[in-house]
């Protein structure tokens, strides 16, 4: 596959594959007074929106540590997107000083949306973190205490070990919609090209299937059952052993669906660069309308 990383469910990925992807408020609450308490990452982030630092401040899980999605969990944009993959030691650098250790559960959590939360995930799963969940609702779904008390955590000893989970670029996103099944995690209006309000030029990629991530999830913004999720993909194409591709605008919603292939047991790779990386590249083709052409 272009641009991508062989992925076997061996050694690591053997176990980092057995896991969870999401954990209950309960769960977390559980957690957090036993023995071996996650370190909790708040990633609150919209796009375009404003900064998610003075929300964190306003009130967080208790111990929690504010990471900024645009600088801590992407690289500068440019050529590679909006939202390109941050660089291994920069990403690692930011983890440590979060307190994020490799022998340590990490639990992501967001405003609700679930984007930035999966985004944060899917780049530990990346690296090499064997133990990373997303608190499935985000904040909303907390039952406990928010604390005000900005954490000073001890410095971690994560170090990255990227290719822990594959990717592809934009000729493998555009081989896998011809012999494979590429997802677009985007809204439907934007995969159509009715409107475009970021990138350069509406449309999808030609041959890849609409695949909302708002679908993903309930009225209350948790994951649907896995049940439903693999029914869900499987109407759209997905087969147990088949290879799925997903992109969004710039790799962030489309870790969302990455997250939710999972929970369905199947395996979703990322194209990180998604429709930012491939609009900007006038020599791309563009499909519109409803159909994947």
């Amino acid at each position: 596959m272009s641009g991508g990383y062989p992925y076997a469910r061996t050694g690591h990925c053997a176990k980092m594959a057995s896991m969870k992807p999401i954990i209950t408020a309960s769960a977390c609450l559980s957690e957090s007074a036993g023995p071996r308490p996650p370190v909790f990452l708040d990633v609150r982030w919209q796009l375009g929106g404003p900064n998610g630092r003075p929300d964190y401040e306003a009130g967080h899980l208790p111990g929690a540590v504010f990471v900024d999605l645009d600088t801590e969990l992407a690289g500068p944009p440019g050529s590679g997107g909006r939202h390109p993959l941050p660089d291994p030691e920069a990403f690692g650098a930011a983890m440590r000083r979060a307190g994020v250790r490799a022998d340590r559960p990490v639990v992501v959590y967001d405003g609700g949306q679930g984007w930035a939360a999966a985004r944060a995930w899917w780049l530990l799963r990346w690296a090499g973190h064997e133990d990373v969940r997303v608190l499935d609702g985000g904040l909303p779904a907390w039952t406990g205490e928010l604390s005000k008390e900005i954490p000073a955590p001890q410095e971690g000893d994560f170090r990255p070990r990227p290719g822990a989970l594959p990717v592809v670029d934009a000729d493998g996103a555009a081989a896998l919609a011809r012999t494979g099944l590429l997802l677009d995690a985007r809204a439907a209006e934007r995969y159509r090209g009715d409107v475009e309000p970021i990138d350069r030029v509406g449309g999808h990629i030609p041959g890849a299937v609409s695949a909302p991530t708002g679908e993903n999830v309930g009225a209350d913004g948790r994951y649907l059952p896995a049940e439903r999720l693999a029914e869900r993909f499987g109407a759209l194409g997905a087969r147990d052993g088949g290879e799925v591709g997903v992109y969004c605008g710039s790799g962030v919603s489309g870790a969302h669906q990455v997250l939710a292939l999972e929970i369905a047991g199947l395996r979703g790779v990322l194209y990180p660069g998604s429709w930012s990386e491939w609009s900007a590249d006038e020599h791309r083709p563009v499909a519109t309308g409803p159909d994947p052409q």
